[in-house]
């Protein structure tokens, strides 16, 4: 499967990473440039559209954000966002327009596109998510492998080298996973697939799929 940014992203991407995105083929590429791009990026909002609370820490002025919400910088929050009670925002967050970042909802080195959903319990962290993905109540991804080796992404088969340590997972415009799901460390899931509930995840899985369990994805029906 073609894991690229293009391939997984539908151009023109709708987040505010959009030119460091396009500068990367893989999308694990662009997990070491987020600190500096969101940094570069704040220092060109306008005033009257952001909120500028911290040195490096811009919020939408439309935004709702709670104040039990933790938010430690370089981060930016985007136009009518919503970040709910007790998130947790570690740093090196890029949230989109239109987003939710839920209750106890947990992020650190993130690219959240416009219209993604993490609003329940959900732990995101060195992880890309596509535009309107969507991740059920207390799925999570794991950015680190138990042996602390270096992530490899298992593309049917073809082993493929990361160079990192922490990768979590890649998800396409509008995947959706299902609750209680676990996405391992370099897991890339195809845009517009879906994973089954309380799915343990690795690897690729390809777009406009259905994941129900390791080694049984199918591909989805024309309607």
């Amino acid at each position: 499967m073609d894991i690229t940014i293009k391939a997984l992203f539908e151009a023109p991407y709708p987040t505010l990473a959009r030119e460091m995105l396009e500068d990367c083929t893989y999308p694990w590429e662009a997990l070491e440039k987020i600190k500096d791009t969101i940094l570069a990026i704040g220092a060109t909002l306008p005033a009257d559209e952001y909120d500028h609370p911290a040195n490096d820490i811009w919020i939408a002025k439309d935004a709702t954000v709670a104040p039990t919400a933790s938010i430690t910088g370089p981060c930016i929050i985007g136009k009518g966002t919503e970040v709910r009670h007790c998130a947790f925002i570690r740093g090196n967050a890029l949230v989109g327009d239109g987003a939710v970042v839920g209750n106890s909802t947990e992020l650190k080195n993130v690219i959240l596109f416009d219209k993604v959903q993490v609003p329940h319990y959900n732990y995101v962290g060195d992880s890309i998510l596509g535009f309107k993905a969507h991740m059920g109540a207390a799925s999570l991804t794991s950015n680190v492998k138990s042996d602390k080796k270096l992530v490899v992404i298992n593309n049917e088969g073809e082993l493929i080298e990361t160079g990192r340590k922490k990768v979590g997972a890649i998800l396409g415009d509008r995947v959706e996973v299902g609750c209680g799901s676990v996405l391992n460390p370099g897991t890339i899931v195809g845009h517009d697939s879906n994973i089954y509930p309380l799915s343990p995840v690795r690897g690729v899985v390809p777009a406009n799929s259905i994941y129900k369990q390791q080694g049984k994805i199918i591909p989805k029906r024309d309607e």
